[in-house]
């Protein structure tokens, strides 16, 4: 990776032969780096395949409209909540074993999903999909990172795993929406299965096992009050989304979200080997960084919401028609995933992040211009794959500020902490702001409005960013090298 608040040795230049960031990967990286992007891919299917589903899915195991966003938020529960916990766990005790454990889980998890006779046994699916996932992301992350050295190599498979991260959101709607009308709901979940029967029986003899030299005892008070507070906040704000913030249940979830996540920082403070190092939160790099990367998630997530729904309450589209428009978005985030890396060699992920950032504010502000014509479909299309590409800038640039120069037996708590920020990212951006689309008694106005805000966090984040990072490098007295290849 490129950036931190301490100076590190510079790779030695690539062969001149040698495009720029596009470093040579051995066979067996390739292997590995296919194992791990697979899997991380599989996770964000599992975020969006369900989506155009939920109708069907709920008169065919007799769910109401109300009970709906539990299919939802049964996954996103444990799958928020345990993210960090799981990352510590994989630290002490083995990544590649935790890793493992995941995708069973998972793959079985996914499989009682797709044989579910009532609502219980579906959700209890969902909800062990949602653990097992808390096992992948930070473990396969952690695993990348030791993996591939920090420099090109490192860079490229981020950039790649980026990229699957995005697109495989995008797949899950389109192709959510066509085994559905072809098959039935349950499909989306066997795909799940299917993926999972592919990874497992690679990943043993692929990954090498890593953990941190030093066995420390886990954090459990730490552990008790961040994967609560997690829990909680992610309760409250899922929920929130569908019925608004003046449920008892919303308050009260959310007030004890905040206190459990206010005393899980008392307790790291004290604790002899923490769950979370503070010292690492107190890095410019990992603030700064992860700011941005809870901001592209939030507000990306947002658009996409109430762009969904103009697309067929206001334009009409059909859910196969809107997927379509999302897929457009997810060809061009292929794109992005392979120019990001070159541009990252270039400028650097500091600058890189604050660049996307700004262009993924921009690029929505056109959005603003939709009527109800048919050529607002072309500008939705647009404007929507254009901003994505510098969403997936931002989602690299920041994964990579924030790991950065990370010690490898401290990348677990690092990339906890990224995927945390993504999950949480993705569930807080709807309740705060796509609520004023949904109630708003006139759609269109209401979309527009959420697009309008959605711009202007994005752009005031970027600002942010960009301070904060330089007063990072300003202090540290590291100057941001170019790779002399790119140059």
């Amino acid at each position: 990776m490129a950036i931190d608040t301490t100076p590190t040795s510079t790779p030695a230049p690539a062969p001149a032969a040698e495009p720029p960031g596009a470093p040579r990967l051995s066979s067996r990286d390739r292997l590995v780096l296919f194992v791990l992007c697979a899997a991380q891919f599989m996770v964000a299917l599992d975020f969006s395949v369900l989506n155009v589903a939920l109708p069907v899915l709920g008169a065919d195991l007799g769910m109401s409209t109300s009970a709906l966003q539990w299919a939802i938020t049964a996954f996103a529960l444990p799958s928020g909540g345990f993210l960090l916990l799981f990352g510590r766990m994989g630290d002490l005790y083995g990544r590649r074993r935790l890793f493992l454990a995941g995708l069973a889980l998972f793959g079985a998890a996914s499989l009682l999903a797709t044989l579910a006779w009532d609502p219980a046994s579906f959700l209890a699916g969902r909800a062990l999909q949602g653990l097992g996932a808390a096992a992948i992301v930070p473990t396969g992350m952690s695993l990348l990172t030791t993996t591939f050295p920090e420099g090109p190599a490192r860079d490229r498979a981020l950039g790649i795993s980026g990229t699957l991260l995005s697109l495989g959101f995008t797949v899950g709607m389109v192709a959510g929406g066509v085994l559905t009308d072809l098959l039935s709901w349950r499909s989306t979940m066997g795909l799940l299965t299917l993926f999972a029967l592919v990874v497992l029986p690679l990943a043993p003899r692929l990954l090498p096992e890593s953990r941190t030299p030093e066995r420390p005892r886990l954090d459990v008070p730490g552990a008790v009050t961040v994967t609560g507070g997690l829990l909680s906040l992610i309760y409250a704000l899922t929920t929130a989304a569908e019925h608004g913030f003046g449920r008892t249940d919303v308050l009260v979830t959310l007030a004890a979200g905040l206190l459990l996540l206010a005393a899980f920082v008392a307790v790291e403070s004290r604790t002899p080997a923490p769950l979370v190092s503070l010292p690492m939160l107190r890095r410019r790099t990992v603030a700064w960084g992860n700011l941005g990367g809870l901001v592209t998630f939030s507000m990306m997530s947002t658009v996409i919401f109430v762009l969904t729904l103009y697309l067929q309450e206001v334009l009409h589209l059909t859910a196969f028609e809107t997927g379509l428009v999302f897929g457009v978005q997810g060809v061009l985030s292929v794109v992005a995933g392979t120019l990001a890396p070159r541009v990252i060699g270039r400028f650097g992920a500091r600058r890189t992040l604050v660049g996307a950032l700004t262009g993924q504010g921009l690029l929505g502000l056109p959005l603003l211009a939709m009527g109800e014509g048919g050529w607002s479909v072309v500008l939705a299309t647009a404007a929507i794959s254009l901003a994505s590409m510098c969403h997936l800038g931002a989602i690299i640039s920041y994964g990579l500020t924030v790991t950065s120069g990370v010690p490898d037996e401290e990348q677990g708590l690092a990339t906890g902490l990224v995927t945390s920020t993504q999950q949480v990212g993705i569930t807080v951006g709807i309740p705060l702001l796509g609520v004023l689309a949904t109630t708003a008694t006139d759609l269109r106005s209401g979309v527009h409005t959420v697009l309008l805000l959605d711009a202007a966090i994005v752009l005031a984040a970027a600002v942010l960013v960009a301070v904060g990072l330089r007063a990072a490098r300003t202090a540290s007295g590291a100057v941001e090298a170019e790779p002399l290849r790119a140059r």
